[in-house]
């Protein structure tokens, strides 16, 4: 049985999560997959999670081809800039969707007198009582349960890609400092770098 190598696990990870978050951004646009675009709130406008999972996805499929193909200076270098870019947006994510959790979904309730389109964390209570309340939400009905979904996969998604991404900078700075190049070709010497060029 063949075993991966962290670049395989870790550029597959990406790109299952980079997906993952994708969807999850998508989704979001379309409240209980109704298209009611009034009712895209600010989390949703910033697309953190699609733009996040797409530099994932990216990083991913640079770290798998440049693990195949080993000998392509320019693919690790590029693998190791959008891991970097995914280290960067991943804390981004997680903290859209925390601020998203506790202001409760931006949809149309009426409860106890007042009626309104807002944050329902406005309305009733900050941060929003998920178990209080089973269904604040007049329209779209039930969107405080898919809103807590969504952003509970992207906290999750956030996390792990933030973890590979970190995993693959890691490894690859540390070729960088030892080596002086990021390309993890061995030549017939022992030593690190390209393949000399044979006429």
């Amino acid at each position: 049985m063949k075993t991966k190598s962290l670049y395989e696990g870790t550029g597959g990870t990406l790109i299952t999560f980079g997906i993952i978050s994708i969807f999850s951004g998508i989704f979001a646009f379309f409240p209980v997959f109704s298209y009611k675009p009034w009712f895209a709130g600010w989390s949703v406008r910033i697309a953190c999670p699609i733009w996040n999972g797409t530099l994932a996805v990216i990083a991913g499929v640079l770290i798998l081809l440049a693990d195949r193909g080993q000998t392509q200076r320019s693919l690790w270098e590029a693998s190791f800039t959008f891991g970097i870019l995914s280290i960067m947006g991943s804390p981004i994510q997680f903290a859209v969707a925390i601020v998203s959790i506790l202001l409760g979904p931006y949809c149309y309730y009426s409860f106890a007198g007042i009626a309104g389109t807002n944050y329902l964390g406005y309305a009733v209570l900050f941060p929003f009582p998920y178990e209080k309340f089973m269904s604040l939400c007049k329209d779209p009905l039930h969107y405080e349960w898919y809103h807590l979904v969504l952003q509970i996969l992207d906290l999750c998604s956030s996390v792990v890609m933030f973890c590979a991404s970190l995993a693959i900078v890691i490894k690859l700075t540390a070729r960088l400092l030892q080596s002086g190049h990021l390309n993890v070709s061995i030549n017939h010497y022992g030593e690190g770098g390209l393949l000399p060029v044979t006429q």
